[in-house]
């Protein structure tokens, strides 16, 4: 049965209230430059006082889009396998249309159903409220990604190969985690820097459309980007070179490296 989904972050990533909700969005966008309209987009799905300025650079790329349908493609930090929801998801903003016919496609084509898995993961929510600020009457379908990637990819080129959709596809990731908190430090002095340096190589190569180089990379220096297999799927799919747009850290946003996060805003343009 379709259920509404509720969110499980409003209030802590992003404001309960949708004034409030709204202003902030508006706010980060305001302050970005129109690119050419994008294909594709990484964004990060860290609180928005940290990562909203770098998100907005992504969602205003693909504002002026005409496409019928966004496919959200997102992690899952409890480890469940790759799946796809039916259900609708709401946020402080409104209700987010599932496009159920999208959906059931790629059940039928050999995506998984769960929604388990999806009640008790964020990184395809806290994307939604920026996609409700720029796309007005938004259906979308949310994809958790795990590291079958090359199958989910193959089930959504097939799926939009067979239902002929324009569709805009986001990669939900933030890039490397830093700090006793995650486990990961390969460093201890220059923190910013060696968190840029790191970052700047994987991101290369996904800009470079090198999908090995990439996976390789994060394999051989550890580099801790939650949504690497995300990423690598939308990668798959288009097979195009992208572009940067925005890169920085949490660290840069309290001046404080010791446990920080990074994020990068990355198109792929038509």
């Amino acid at each position: 049965m379709i259920m509404i989904r509720k969110p499980i972050v409003s209030g802590q990533f992003y404001n309960d209230d949708a004034k409030e909700l709204k202003k902030e969005i508006k706010k980060y966008m305001d302050t970005v430059k129109p690119e050419k309209k994008a294909a594709a987009a990484i964004s990060p799905h860290a609180g928005y006082y940290f990562s909203g300025q770098c998100a907005a650079y992504s969602y205003k790329s693909v504002k002026d889009s005409d496409a019928e349908l966004f496919i959200v493609l997102g992690l899952s930090h409890s480890g469940y396998e790759s799946c796809v929801s039916l259900d609708d998801f709401e946020t402080p903003l409104g209700i987010v249309k599932n496009d159920n016919e999208f959906a059931k496609l790629l059940i039928k084509n050999g995506l998984k159903e769960d929604k388990k898995a999806h009640n008790c993961e964020h990184s395809i929510e806290v994307q939604l409220p920026f996609l409700q600020y720029v796309k007005e009457n938004l259906k979308f379908v949310p994809v958790i990604v795990s590291e079958d990637y090359e199958n989910v990819a193959k089930i959504i080129i097939k799926t939009i190969k067979e239902s002929g959709r324009k569709v805009i596809i986001i990669a939900s990731s933030d890039f490397t985690h830093y700090g006793y908190n995650y486990g990961f430090i390969p460093f201890s002095d220059n923190i910013k820097e060696n968190m840029y340096k790191l970052d700047k190589g994987a991101i290369d190569k996904i800009i470079n459309n090198d999908l090995k180089g990439f996976l390789d990379y994060t394999e051989r220096t550890g580099a801790t980007i939650c949504g690497k297999y995300p990423i690598a799927c939308l990668m798959k799919i288009l097979n195009k070179k992208g572009k940067l747009l925005k890169y920085y850290t949490s660290g840069d946003i309290i001046n404080d490296y010791s446990s920080a996060v990074g994020y990068a805003a990355i198109v792929f343009n038509l």
